[in-house]
């Protein structure tokens, strides 16, 4: 690592580029902006990194020494999952659907104009903001559902996919009423407010059966 600015809680950016002038380029183009930037002469140095658990993104160059950046690009994508822009000074159509189909956020020609990587950075960044936010919220909703019992589980899965509380009753040999508590129960344990939350959370755990869904609820 070369350099770094901000501080260690701060959204970051990760720039990996062998070409020094280009690396403190980029940073000082960063900087004037107000973000956090750290910088690798290498893809191996940064890959052996310890990452920061705050929202970030990595510029990446596409000719690194002994490496292909498309090929670094991959790696982050699908072990780090953190969004990537890359740049070159040798692009070619080819090489630019390989990286948007990859998952680049971006694919900046050198020379790029400022407000080309200011932009890009900033949605990879939120790309990021968002896919945290998401992991969060999935793992807040995984630990609500591991409070249920088995029958509350099983009622909410049955609920989720559209059985009456008559037709649950009837198909575990229980009361409505021994339904509905169950139903209530599960429903506070999962914070769910009303009834479509309830759903769409179960939805979002894969409890629903999109193509047998029984139509309407009470």
């Amino acid at each position: 690592m070369t350099g770094t600015t901000g501080g260690a809680n701060e959204p970051t950016v990760f720039v990996i580029d062998d070409d020094s002038a280009m690396r403190e380029a980029v940073q000082s183009l960063l900087d004037s902006v107000g973000l956090n930037v750290k910088l690798f002469a290498a893809a191996q140095a940064f890959l052996a990194l310890d990452l920061p658990d705050v929202p970030s993104c990595v510029v990446l160059d596409v000719r690194l020494k002994g490496q292909s950046g498309l090929a670094v690009q991959k790696h982050i994508a699908h072990t780090l999952r953190l969004p990537v822009i890359l740049m070159t000074a040798h692009a070619d159509i080819a090489m630019s659907v390989d990286a948007m189909k990859a998952g680049a956020v971006d694919f900046l020609s050198k020379p790029f104009r400022a407000q080309d990587m200011i932009d890009a950075v900033t949605r990879g960044l939120e790309a990021d903001r968002k896919r945290r936010a998401a992991e969060r919220s999935a793992a807040v909703l995984r630990t609500c559902y591991e409070l249920l019992t088995p029958r509350e589980r099983t009622i909410m899965t049955m609920v989720a996919n559209g059985l009456l509380n008559r037709q649950i009753a009837t198909e575990l040999n229980l009361s409505e009423i021994t339904v509905k508590l169950y139903r209530g129960q599960a429903m506070k344990k999962m914070q769910s407010p009303s009834l479509a939350d309830f759903v769409l959370k179960a939805d979002a755990l894969g409890l629903v059966d999109r193509e047998n869904r029984l139509a309407g609820n009470d």
